[in-house]
Parts: structure tokens; C-alpha cells; sequence
């Protein structure tokens, strides 16, 4: 059995709970919180067989196979260091760190160690992304060259999303998916960035708008944002039809259009419990394989991808209060 450990009880550890319940051959085995009881509460909510009050002591448990970092971002680097530190494998919840100095900083350490550590991007991992690049790849839309995606929630008040030291934001929470979904199909030739963006008043970015110009002449049209509700779409356009991709955030749904009739429709696997589980399973792939990183989620992809949001960050004149200790001007 395979064995979870996990830093953070919140709402997107319950999330993980959920999607590894079902499955034969791994577990939540601990949870980490700042509060014993928390963690209790989450054990019994889950039926996890080791809580503890404090990460040290979770990341301490000698059983557990790896550590999952479920904190919010602006404690990522921390969280995940500490879990390093114990000679542990590491699945980091995206955005992977505040910055990319932090970011290069882990990923050198895992290496250094020889330490399992990847981002848990979820959409990297699921089999209806796959088939989306298998689609491309056989030439059924023709030649792509433009990509829409949109990613919208109403979260204003939400803390995470406006506080700057918790690396709030839509960028670093919402706006990761759309620039990773252009990145998974059009890749990272990129000429050209411009764009736009409504700031709040704690000085985050709460909806952004990103155009990029790749090689070739493709443009991508990205939207994220903490304002509003959207479809979530992501469409891939062509000479010869198009991909219409429903929630780029979890994928539920992919059409094929051509000459603008719908010739296929392709449905999330039927065993799928929540999409989390994907990640796991690709860990438990590497770790048993002896790799350090996933070639689903490289090192220099999270590490490219970083940078790409420092760089957005700074044109938007958004920081952290961990960014003085590594300014995203130095990436």
C-alpha cells in the first residue's frame, strides 16, 4: 500500500481524501495540521489512520511514501523543503512556489538529494488532457493556430485570493490553469505577451487577460479572473475544424468540430473519482521507477512557468512580501 501524507487540512485535502478513498493500492495515511484537533477532525471525517498537530511530525512518520503540500501558495517553498529535508518525496499543490528564485531553489535540493518532487497541476495528468494532445497530433482539426481559454470565478472576498502574503491573486490560482492549457498544446515558442489587467484594492490582480504570440503566427487568448462566473472553455482552433475543451480546469468533455458539425464526443473516464487521483498514480509511477521528476510535469516546464507568471507579476507591479527575499526582478 502505498501511503499519503498530507500538510494542510483544508478544503483541497479533503479534495485529495475524496479521490483516493476508492482505490485499492494507496491511502491517506497521516494528516498534518497546525491544530491536533483539526487533524483529528479530517482523520475521522476520512477514516486516516495518523493525525498530527504539527507538520515536522508528519513528515517525520517513517511510513509515509510521500508528502503532498496542500497549504496555501505563499507556504509551498516552506512546506515543501521541510518534506525534503526528511528525505521525503514531494507532490506540491500548483502554483508550485511564490516565485521562481523559490522554485529553482527546491527543485536544485530535490535534485542534489535525489528526491522525487513535482507540481500537482492537475490537468497535466488527466487521460482527457492526453487525448486532447492525441487529437492534435493526428491532424483531425488540420493546423491549430489559435487557442481561447477562460477561467472565472467568483472569488472576490475569498482570503487566499486577496491577500498578497498568502500569494493572492487569480494569477498564481486561476490564471496557472489557462497558461498552463496554452502551454500543453501550443508550447513555449513564444514571440509575444501582451496584456491587460484589473487590480484590487489590496493590490492583487483579480482579472487578467493575456495574449500571446507564438512562432508561426499562432496567437493564444487567455482570461482568468476572481470576478465573475465563465464557461471555463478552451478551444484550439484549426484549418479544419476545432477542439471545444468544457473546463480547462478539471476537463469533463472534448468535441471535435469540422466544417462546423460536431463529428466526436469524448467523455472523462467513466472511473474517474475527482481527477486528484491522476497525480498520485503518476507519483507512485515515478517513485517506483527511481525518477526525480514527472515527464508529464517536467522540472524546467514548472520552472518556465514560474518565470512566466514573475514576469506578469512585475508588468502588473503585484508582490509579495516573500518576493524581497527573492525579487521576481533577479528571474
Amino acid at each position: 500500500m502505498f501511503k499519503l501524507g498530507i500538510i494542510g487540512a483544508g478544503w483541497i485535502a479533503d479534495k485529495m481524501a475524496e479521490a483516493l478513498a476508492p482505490l485499492q493500492d494507496c491511502c491517506v495515511w497521516a494528516i498534518g495540521s497546525r491544530s491536533l484537533e483539526k487533524a483529528e477532525s479530517f482523520a475521522r471525517r476520512w477514516n486516516v489512520p495518523r493525525a498530527y498537530g504539527s507538520y515536522e511530525d508528519l513528515v517525520s512518520d517513517p511510513e509515509v511514501d510521500l508528502v503532498y503540500v496542500a497549504t496555501p501558495h505563499s507556504h509551498h517553498y516552506q512546506h515543501a523543503m521541510l518534506a525534503l529535508e526528511h528525505s521525503r518525496p514531494v507532490l506540491v499543490e500548483k502554483a508550485f512556489t511564490a516565485n521562481a528564485g523559490q522554485a529553482a531553489r527546491l527543485l536544485d535540493y530535490a535534485r542534489s538529494r535525489g528526491l522525487f518532487i513535482t507540481e500537482a497541476i492537475w490537468t497535466r495528468y488527466m487521460p482527457l488532457s492526453r487525448k486532447v494532445s492525441e487529437l492534435l497530433e493526428s491532424g483531425i482539426i488540420g493546423e491549430p493556430r489559435v487557442l481561447t481559454a477562460t477561467l472565472c470565478y467568483m472569488m472576490e472576498h475569498k482570503e487566499r485570493i486577496v491577500r498578497p502574503e498568502l500569494c493572492g491573486g487569480a494569477l498564481l490560482d486561476l490564471g496557472v490553469y489557462a497558461l498552463n492549457f496554452a502551454r500543453m498544446y501550443f508550447g513555449t515558442d513564444i514571440e509575444k505577451t501582451v496584456s491587460n489587467v484589473l487590480m484590487g484594492p489590496t493590490g492583487v490582480d483579480l482579472h487578467e487577460c493575456i495574449s500571446l504570440t507564438y512562432s508561426g503566427g499562432r496567437m493564444a487568448n487567455l482570461q482568468a479572473g476572481a470576478l465573475c462566473l465563465n464557461d471555463r472553455q478552451g478551444i484550439i482552433s484549426g484549418t479544419e475544424g476545432y477542439l471545444r475543451v468544457d473546463n480547462i480546469n478539471c476537463p469533463e468533455l472534448v468535441e471535435v468540430w469540422r466544417d462546423y458539425r460536431l463529428v466526436e464526443r469524448i467523455t472523462r473516464p467513466a472511473d474517474m473519482v475527482n481527477g486528484y487521483e491522476y497525480e498520485v498514480l503518476e507519483c507512485m509511477r515515478c517513485i517506483a521507477g527511481g525518477l526525480v521528476e514527472s515527464p508529464m510535469m517536467p522540472h524546467a516546464e514548472t520552472l518556465s512557468v514560474m518565470r512566466q507568471m514573475d514576469a506578469l507579476r512585475r508588468e502588473w507591479g503585484v508582490t509579495y512580501p516573500m518576493d524581497e527575499v527573492q525579487d521576481i526582478r533577479q528571474n
